[in-house]
């Protein structure tokens, strides 16, 4: 019931309702912004996944997590609140080698294995979306000293509005594909306050990155925070 009652429910419906998802080839790169071909790519989570284990949280139809298991030889779990997505993404990918997608809650996922992760990672999923004070302490403790985590957020200054200016979410919208506009709780978080998140939750912040897309004006558009566990 809570997937259903959510809007990425209502956008995966809607993307499933327009036409079947069908195999796809696997990205040649992996993709952190909302413009194809800017920012870095899997680097960041590593020099050498080969054989590596990495969780993406939030992974939408598989394209991130597929490129990473087929062009850097890792092995990649996905996970996604909404099982239509989850349907979606093993349409597309559910083929590949060394590639698992999972239905479920990323913090209750986190919560409930037993793995130790080389990389886990959030584009635009679930990081932003789910309590910080909980699910970074959940990342920290499932990730290997050492290793990375990589998250890219809607930028705090996209359209020129402001930071928050506190620890709580803010009344945020996602667009669906038929342009409605649904509302949804974001942890709208500059640098500086991710980077008091990640210190209680024993991460260190490494970089914190500002995109830009030139079709939406001069905002930055993407925040793209990469951190290592203490």
């Amino acid at each position: 019931m809570l997937a259903q009652a959510s809007p990425w429910y209502a956008h995966a419906l809607q993307r499933t309702v327009a036409g079947p998802a069908e195999p796809l080839a696997p990205p040649a790169r992996m993709e952190w912004t909302t413009r194809p071909g800017i920012g870095p790519g899997a680097e960041i989570l590593g020099p050498d996944l080969r054989r590596k284990r990495v969780v993406e949280l939030g992974c939408g139809p598989g394209h991130n997590a597929a490129c990473l298991a087929t062009r850097h030889a890792a092995h990649v779990t996905g996970v996604d609140l909404v099982g239509l997505q989850v349907r979606r993404a093993r349409s597309h990918y559910g083929r590949l080698n060394n590639l698992t997608f999972v239905a479920g809650h990323a913090l209750h996922y986190l919560q409930a294995t037993d793995e130790q992760f080389d990389a886990i990672y959030s584009v635009f999923g679930a990081i932003g979306l789910v309590a910080p004070e909980l699910l970074l302490p959940a990342i920290a403790n499932r990730l290997k000293p050492g290793c990375s985590l990589a998250f890219s957020v809607p930028h705090p200054q996209r359209g020129g509005r402001a930071p928050a200016a506190d620890d709580r979410p803010r009344r945020d919208y996602v667009t669906l594909p038929d342009r409605t506009r649904l509302p949804v709780a974001r942890w709208d978080f500059d640098a500086s306050r991710w980077e008091k998140h990640l210190d209680r939750a024993g991460l260190w912040l490494a970089s914190a990155q500002d995109f830009h897309d030139p079709r939406k004006g001069r905002w930055p558009a993407t925040l793209l925070i990469t951190a290592r566990k203490l």
